[in-house]
């Protein structure tokens, strides 16, 4: 095991335990790791009733909840955060693993359950794809945040950056001190310091040691392509290219969750005649992909919202749609408006053209 397989200390990865599948158990210490979520806190105005269930639960984060004692609590935010914990937590132990929970939820189309425990749970899928690895790489691990964590985009001397957009919304608010430096911010005594770096080759041992490894942008910016004679052409390859990374970890994340083997390589452009299958990551992507399959107009503001393009093959085109099998699947990853990515990683999952659904 890596001795970095640490890196991601509020997945709670470690209170899991894998079956012979490599697919990961929930524990008692892993749902009582829940139970400490911000959403779930105790506040200075929490009622007896809520106090006696927090403290019941961890206390016995298996242990049943009545009605009565869920009716107990008086306010109405917190008595619905914890009837959703409890349907999350008996949906979870129901499944038997994450990864079975994982892709029910997602194939019932009825998600019942917020976008935070749902971000956990691919926050432990992820960490545990990783931490086992024995290669442990500081650009896989950055990516893997783009799955469950929204990243902000910007273009900064032609380097097309991903930052966490919660670390830079708090950086910009606060500069990193607190409450204090909001204060000192808006009174304009401070000012905003730049704290953070590209993740690079060069710093990527800095990346390990970090406390803030939130405040790491990751570079997506394409291979760089001279087109040469007699219709050569040559690529010139970006050390540690972020959409390289991104590309591994959705191969491992199919892997794991369907048991197919996939390649997935960055690209600029679809130049396909026969194009015929396409994979949105995200909202905006799936849209604009729709839009030009279609043959419809998309406005050139919409455009420059693609980040990046992405061609999938299957290792073994047998396990596809016979009326695909052997086409490459092509992937969108956009921003939308405010320049903020987020990326849906169930739709892979859900939308790969599989000759029979795992």
């Amino acid at each position: 095991m890596h001795a970095r397989n640490d890196f991601w200390e509020d997945s709670g990865w470690v209170h899991l335990q894998p079956d012979a599948q490599g697919w990961l158990r929930p524990t008692v210490a892993y749902v009582r790791t829940l139970l400490a979520r911000p959403e779930l806190a105790l506040v200075p105005e929490s009622c007896a009733a809520e106090i006696a269930l927090h403290a019941a639960l961890t206390a016995q984060p298996l242990r049943a909840v009545s009605a009565s004692e869920l009716a107990a609590v008086q306010d109405a935010d917190a008595r619905e955060n914890y009837a959703v914990f409890l349907r999350f937590r008996d949906g979870l132990l129901a499944a038997g693993t994450l990864e079975a929970y994982y892709l029910r939820l997602m194939r019932s189309h009825a998600v019942d359950v917020p976008s935070v425990f749902v971000d956990a749970l691919v926050q432990a899928l992820l960490h545990n794809l990783l931490g086992r690895s024995d290669g442990l790489d500081a650009f896989e691990v950055r990516a893997a945040e783009m799955l469950f964590r929204s990243q902000r985009i910007t273009v900064q001397n032609g380097q097309i950056l991903a930052g966490d957009r919660e670390a830079l919304d708090l950086l910009r608010e606060t500069a990193g001190l607190g409450e204090v430096g909001r204060l000192l911010l808006q009174s304009g005594a401070l000012q905003p310091a730049a704290q953070v770096q590209v993740l690079t080759v060069d710093n990527a041992v800095d990346f390990w040691q970090a406390t803030h490894r939130h405040h790491f942008l990751l570079d997506l910016t394409h291979e760089l392509t001279q087109e040469l004679s007699h219709g050569l052409t040559l690529k010139l390859t970006r050390a540690r290219s972020g959409l390289q990374a991104l590309a591994r970890v959705l191969e491992r994340w199919v892997a794991h969750l369907l048991g197919v083997q996939v390649s997935i390589t960055p690209a600029h452009q679809i130049a396909d005649t026969a194009w015929r299958w396409h994979i949105g990551l995200d909202v905006e992507s799936t849209a604009i992909l729709n839009d030009l399959y279609q043959d419809r107009p998309v406005d050139a503001e919409r455009m420059q919202r693609l980040v990046s393009l992405f061609t999938l093959t299957f290792a073994n085109p047998a396990e596809m749609r016979a009326d695909v099998a052997g086409k490459p699947v092509y992937l969108g990853l956009a921003t939308n408006a405010e320049g903020v990515v987020r990326i849906k990683p169930q739709n892979l999952l859900l939308n790969l053209p599989l000759a029979l659904q795992t």
